[in-house]
C-alpha cells in the first residue's frame, strides 16, 4: 500500500493493518522527510490519545494529516508504532 499527498509517495509497506477503514502504516515505512510533529492531541475511548504530524511536501503544508498513538490500550495494542492518513491522503495499492 502506498500513502500519496501532493503527487508523492509519503509511506510504503505491504504491511498495513486496517482499524476502522484506516490504513495504519508501520512507522518505519514513513518518508520522515515529509513529516513535522505538531502539539495537536485527540482522545480516543479505545485506542487512547493520537498523537499528530503535518505533512510538508514541495512547498505546501497538510496540518495534523497523519496520526499515531504513543501508548495504546489493551484493545489497540496492533496500532502501536503505526501511522495513519486523512485530510486528502490516499492510499492505494
Amino acid at each position: 500500500m502506498k500513502a500519496i499527498w501532493n503527487n508523492t509517495v509519503i509511506a510504503e509497506s505491504n504491511e498495513t493493518l486496517v482499524v476502522e477503514n484506516n490504513h495504519y502504516f508501520p512507522a518505519d515505512s514513513i518518508k520522515k522527510e515529509f513529516f513535522k510533529s505538531t502539539d495537536t492531541h485527540t482522545s480516543c475511548p479505545w485506542k487512547g490519545q493520537a498523537h499528530y504530524y503535518s505533512l510538508v511536501v514541495n512547498g505546501k503544508e497538510n496540518t495534523d494529516a497523519a496520526w499515531y498513538y504513543p501508548e495504546v490500550s489493551e484493545l489497540a495494542k496492533g496500532i502501536k508504532g503505526r501511522v495513519a492518513f486523512w485530510k486528502g491522503v490516499t492510499v492505494e495499492k
